[in-house]
């Protein structure tokens, strides 16, 4: 990670955090491109009016703290991150909403916005650390299916 590369995930990252912080999903939608695509936890959308009709549906109470894991620059005004973000739920009985996000964020004038927006619900560490093979899916024996389908009729 570059220091460049975290000032470009950070503002629109904290422009983000800070608007849902206040429940203004018109504000969210902002920090995000007009064609932005966006997978929060439903299907997906793109573009703003689906963002802020995502983060109107939210718990006017939902917070959001995040850490950037990783970044890449994959070309001059557009960069990618992996983000760490959990949502919390302050005065309501609901656990924390903890997961990944992939981003890019691109340069959009004087301003960086947030291009793609993917969410994944985060592995426990602990299963991160598991030997080779625990994760994996048991063997059925055969050639596997193509992805997407069954073999066969």
């Amino acid at each position: 990670m570059t220091t460049s590369e975290v000032a470009a995930l950070r503002g629109p990252l904290d422009a983000w955090r800070s608007a849902i912080d206040r429940y203004a999903p018109e504000d969210v939608a902002a920090v995000f491109t007009e064609d932005a695509v966006f997978q929060g936890l439903r299907p997906y959308t793109v573009g703003r009016p689906g963002v802020a009709a995502y983060y109107a549906s939210q718990p006017p109470e939902m917070t959001v703290s995040y850490r950037i894991l990783e970044s890449r620059r994959l070309a001059p005004d557009v960069v990618l991150g992996w983000v760490a973000a959990d949502f919390s739920f302050p005065g309501l009985d609901r656990a924390p909403v903890l997961v990944n996000l992939t981003v890019v964020v691109r340069r959009d004038g004087d301003a960086w916005r947030i291009a793609h927006y993917h969410v994944s619900p985060r592995i426990a560490e602990d299963r991160l650390q598991q030997p080779a093979g625990l994760l994996e899916l048991p063997d059925r024996g055969g050639d596997p299916a193509p992805l997407g389908g069954q073999v066969g009729p």
